[in-house]
């Protein structure tokens, strides 16, 4: 498989006080690349059959519906590919990897949990029965809130890993040594999700992880595939993408909120990212996305 710089890398618009980020839309095509995020993600698709689905090395056309687990920083993505439906219902549950801690997963209660996510690292296609038999649940899972929606999904999570017929996709598993979550990368992260709405230098960053700015320079490059403004960038888009949604703000609100001072740039970074205006995304945005 290719190397992680020919994918693209979602910054998923969780802080460390979120616990889960759920999309909720019925739609009539797929127009995201294939990508990977160390965020675990559960997504769920009906009324797609044909739609063509990427997990690592696999490649399949899926069934009508579907229920997949992704790991950490595995490649996925979805295509419309020889799909005619016009109402996709998609439901996509993202949440921190670390969100259940081993602690809690070692625990013998949590151990069907914990197996699952070990191998959720090839990603695991559920069967159509057990996707079929929990489309209720997942459906009511995007109305809930707060506690209620932690219990369901835990429950859901336990009724997945006791599921029969499970099936792993890829026959790949991924090098983490070649990605951003260990502890240089983790410092960083944490600090631009902690300031991205203020003046971040590249100077300030490069002494957060203790090195030169040249030496810096490569290691952004080399562990997001992007460069230091463009990683930023990424950040301060998917605040701004998430608020654009779900605040009664204006567009020049959410700018300046997401950390640009000049409202001109963030639409040209915003149309670059997101290939739309921050006005067209939310007009375009039909369906349910929040953060818990």
């Amino acid at each position: 498989m290719s190397s992680a710089k020919n994918f693209y890398r979602e910054i998923a618009p969780l802080s460390e006080g979120d616990s889960f980020l759920v999309f909720d839309r019925v739609k009539d095509s797929f127009d995201f690349p294939v990508h990977y995020h160390p965020e675990f993600e559960i997504n769920f698709i009906l009324n797609g059959k044909g739609v063509k689905r990427v997990v690592g090395d696999n490649i399949e056309e899926i069934d009508s519906v579907e229920l997949v687990l992704i790991g950490p920083n595995l490649y996925h993505g979805w295509e419309l590919s020889k799909c005619t439906s016009k109402k996709i219902h998609e439901i996509t549950i993202q949440f921190h990897n670390d969100l259940f801690h081993e602690s809690l997963l070692s625990r013998r209660i949590m151990n069907p949990i914990r197996d699952m996510f070990n191998r959720s690292i090839h990603g695991i296609l559920f069967s159509k029965k057990v996707a079929e038999e929990l489309t209720p649940r997942l459906v009511r899972l995007s109305k809930l809130d707060g506690m209620d929606y932690f219990l369901e999904i835990t429950s859901l999570l336990y009724d997945l890993a006791n599921s029969r017929n499970q099936r792993l996709l890829s026959t790949y598993t991924v090098d983490y040594d070649t990605f951003d979550d260990y502890d240089k990368m983790k410092l960083v992260y944490e600090y631009v999700q902690k300031h991205f709405a203020e003046k971040i230098t590249l100077e300030d960053v490069a002494g957060v992880a203790s090195m030169s700015i040249i030496s810096f320079n490569r290691f952004i490059k080399k562990r997001t595939g992007k460069t230091f403004v463009n990683y930023i960038n990424d950040i301060r888009i998917g605040y701004a993408a998430r608020w654009l949604v779900e605040k009664d703000m204006s567009v020049s609100e959410v700018a300046f909120k997401s950390g640009f001072n000049n409202i001109a740039n963030f639409n040209r970074s915003f149309k670059a990212i997101k290939n739309c205006t921050p006005s067209q995304y939310r007009e375009d945005f039909s369906g349910l996305k929040r953060i818990l």
